[in-house]
């Protein structure tokens, strides 16, 4: 007996873990695809963290080879497609038609009761009909007997395969199993004889394009650097200016590190689930960050200095930034999940309930010192030479504001 999981994803694959094909490219019988793939699942088996790995494939299944002697069938005067069609019905079943009862439509399919297709001599009391409407058994034209062969063959990529199905210890992630399994089949494996993965397997190589994006895909923060980077495109077309974005954006690495604290101090892992959290706290930094700078940005175009007009952005903006946050409270439940799916939930929870706590508290006090250090910088820089004079006075009495119509 053997337990499984549900799929990750549903509708992907039947059950949980992973799924390895072992294709015989050259010219290899079943028996060694078979042995082949029993040693590659048994390997498997020894490797830390790998657990529940089996082949599926059998090449010498019990069977009943039946073989039809043609020229004593046409002797009895009944013909091969009739000899034929009787053990498909028989021992397979058939489908005849289709009647309508209590509002709906039902299939018919005969087959033979179990009795009479249970064995080698039930099987030989089947009968055919004759073109003379005499009936004759199948066991005077055909030979019945005890063979072994493969129940069901697999082709996979046109080529004869082997399934390998496993699992992992909640402690290994899948990206270790696909490399673990890996650099096993391409020790094992004869030169005539490959692997390739299929179902979630096969999606999740194809998405991380390991070739292709292999530094992209081993920086753990890859989600959270494109978000950040998007974000500051954005506010740079807005703004149309570097400063402001760049006062925004700078406390979101301040938020992301505290996520990632409390990940660390939980055990748990960097995984997908944590990553689609530092993409939520991206916003969410930038969001409360520009309820400073937007305010702290009018105050001195009103007429404010640089440093007035921070501190009352961040004592006006205190409440919005603490309403904000507050709504995070539903991440409360994931935080503490238990059962099944737990490790998903939790990872979730952790980075936004401590992600939110970075917010507020480095947005409040970091984002007006970003404001005042970027806007002094911007304020100090030498103006660009003009033709006339009265615009170099002008340009030296009042610093450029970044955003202000001219």
């Amino acid at each position: 007996m053997l337990v499984f999981g549900a799929p990750a994803v549903r509708g992907l694959g039947n059950a949980g873990g992973f799924k390895l094909m072992v294709e015989a490219t050259g010219d290899v019988n079943y028996d060694a695809l078979q042995a082949q793939a029993d040693n590659l699942a048994a390997k498997g088996n020894q490797q830390p963290g790998l657990v529940g790995l089996f082949d599926g494939f059998r090449a010498r299944t019990p069977q009943l080879y039946v073989d039809v002697d043609r020229e004593k069938v046409k002797t009895t005067g009944a013909l091969l497609s009739d000899v034929f069609d009787a053990l498909q019905a028989y021992l397979g079943g058939d489908y005849v038609n289709d009647f309508n009862r209590f509002g709906r439509t039902w299939q018919v399919n005969i087959q033979a009761d179990d009795r009479f297709r249970s064995d080698a001599d039930s099987l030989r009391q089947l009968k055919v009909r004759n073109a003379d409407g005499d009936m004759v058994p199948l066991g005077s034209v055909a030979d019945v007997r005890d063979s072994v062969g493969p129940v069901q063959v697999t082709r996979y990529n046109m080529f004869p395969a082997a399934t390998i199905s496993g699992a992992s210890l909640p402690s290994v992630s899948t990206g270790q199993v696909l490399a673990s399994m890996e650099g096993l089949a391409n020790a094992e494996l004869p030169k005539n004889m490959t692997y390739e993965w299929t179902e979630l397997s096969y999606l999740q190589k194809q998405a991380s394009n390991i070739e292709q994006f292999r530094d992209l895909r081993q920086n753990p923060l890859s989600a959270f650097v494109l978000g950040a980077v998007l974000v500051f495109f954005v506010l740079a077309g807005l703004y149309e200016g570097w400063s402001l974005p760049m006062a925004v954006i700078l406390v979101v690495p301040m938020c992301i590190l505290c996520a990632l604290t409390g990940v660390v101090l939980r055990g748990l892992d960097n995984n997908l689930f944590t990553q689609i959290g530092f993409v939520v706290l991206v916003g969410l930094a930038c969001k409360n960050a520009i309820l400073i700078v937007e305010f702290a940005r009018d105050r001195q175009l009103e007429g404010e200095s640089i440093f007035k007009a921070a501190l009352d952005a961040a004592r006006v903006r205190l409440r919005p930034i603490v309403m904000t946050t507050m709504c995070f409270i539903h991440m409360v439940p994931p935080y503490f999940a238990s059962g099944a799916g737990a490790e998903m939930r939790r990872s979730v929870g952790t980075a936004m309930l401590w992600g939110a706590f970075g917010v507020t508290l480095f947005g409040i006090f970091l984002t007006p010192v970003f404001f005042y250090v970027i806007r002094r910088v911007v304020g100090q820089r030498t103006p660009t030479p003009a033709a006339s004079n009265d615009r170099d006075h002008a340009a030296q009495a009042i610093p450029p504001v970044e955003g202000a119509a001219h």
